[in-house]
């Protein structure tokens, strides 16, 4: 069984329902107003957690790294991006502060020492590690010096960079959670990846999830039924929205659907049903659908009945069909007309 840890008071694991952490990264394009918005409408629509990403340009970048995807209409160089989507500490705080108040876990990704540094400063519960990240052990030192869970992405990783990764923070004593991810902008639902679910389960014992790019509900809603501990994905008002994120995200009407099937899923998960008392429950409803042995024909007293007499119709109030066979080689012992059921007083031996 996978190892349980906490976020923000709320328990992750086997038995607890799938936490839903809704990822706004970059899509507020460097608008602090725009960003607060996203937070709004997460709450509103039942995510667990709103998750963005604090890049501090210096600390992480140069003006030599290229872009991933050339979409930027006023920034020449991504470096010159990172310094865009920076906010202050006390905007920060602001963020975490509006989420508290909606009563949603603000989290946020590290791609830095010093964004660690801020983010626990201001008392975020838990770290997020990109694809790109977990196999930085200095940035994992000082996520674990936090004493705050580990959230980190796999999407980058083979079985045994991850095997070393593991082998770290358990070394250190580092509660942590792995998430399944394709580092692809959307993800071909070919390439989602949901095998890897049970298997980093299996091999590493500790909750478990999805970080899902493809744009679509259906690996969400599939990995939660599948059991994942936690999923995440990109959250967008309509995926023609500037940024290089929209295409791979989903609108607040999907988050609203994936909160909705969750809460399905956690209900029949908790609620297991008993084959022969719900049978014998549905008494009355048998009635309805089984039958009770009939007459094809009329049949006259004296009658030795034969299979093809012998029928079955609504309702099973009379002798159950199951028993036909018992009714055949005996005697009528009166009249019997097709349009009602048998009963064990019309026959003799």
């Amino acid at each position: 069984m996978s190892a349980m840890i906490e976020i923000d008071g709320r328990t992750i694991g086997p038995g607890a329902k799938s936490f839903i952490i809704a990822e706004v990264a970059q899509a507020h394009d460097g608008s602090l107003g725009l960003a607060h918005s996203f937070i709004d409408a997460v709450a509103v629509h039942g995510a667990d957690a709103v998750k963005f990403q604090t890049h501090i340009a210096d600390a992480e970048s140069t003006p030599a790294e290229p872009f991933r995807i050339p979409f930027s209409y006023e920034d020449n160089t991504r470096y010159e991006y990172w310094k865009r989507m920076e906010f202050t500490p006390e905007q920060w705080a602001g963020l975490a502060d509006h989420c508290r108040q909606k009563q949603i876990v603000f989290l946020s990704s590290v791609f830095s020492v010093e964004a660690i540094a801020l983010l626990d400063r201001i008392g975020v519960p838990a770290l997020k590690f990109g694809s790109g990240e977990v196999h930085n052990s200095t940035m994992l030192d000082a996520g674990i010096a936090t004493g705050k869970p580990l959230l980190l992405s796999s999407g980058m990783s083979t079985y045994e960079e991850l095997d070393d990764t593991v082998s770290f923070l358990r070394s250190k004593g580092a509660a942590f959670a792995l998430f399944q991810a394709t580092s692809k902008y959307p993800t071909p639902l070919t390439e989602v990846g949901l095998n890897n679910l049970d298997y980093l389960r299996t091999r590493y014992g500790v909750p478990t999830g999805l970080s899902d790019h493809s744009a679509s509900i259906w690996p969400t809603i599939t990995a939660i039924g599948r059991g994942a501990d936690l999923v995440e994905f990109h959250v967008t008002f309509d995926r023609t929205m500037f940024g290089p994120d929209s295409i791979a995200s989903l609108t607040f009407a999907e988050l609203a659907e994936i909160v909705s099937a969750r809460d399905a899923i956690a209900t029949m998960d908790s609620n297991p049903v008993d084959k022969s008392t719900m049978a014998r429950d549905l008494g009355r409803m048998r009635q309805f659908f089984r039958k009770s042995v009939a007459l094809k024909e009329p049949q006259r007293a004296g009658t030795r009945l034969e299979a093809w007499m012998l029928t079955g119709k609504k309702p099973a109030s009379g002798i159950p069909f199951d028993d036909v066979d018992k009714l055949v080689g005996r005697v009528l012992l009166r009249d019997v007309e097709a349009t009602r059921l048998l009963t064990w007083d019309d026959v003799g031996q």
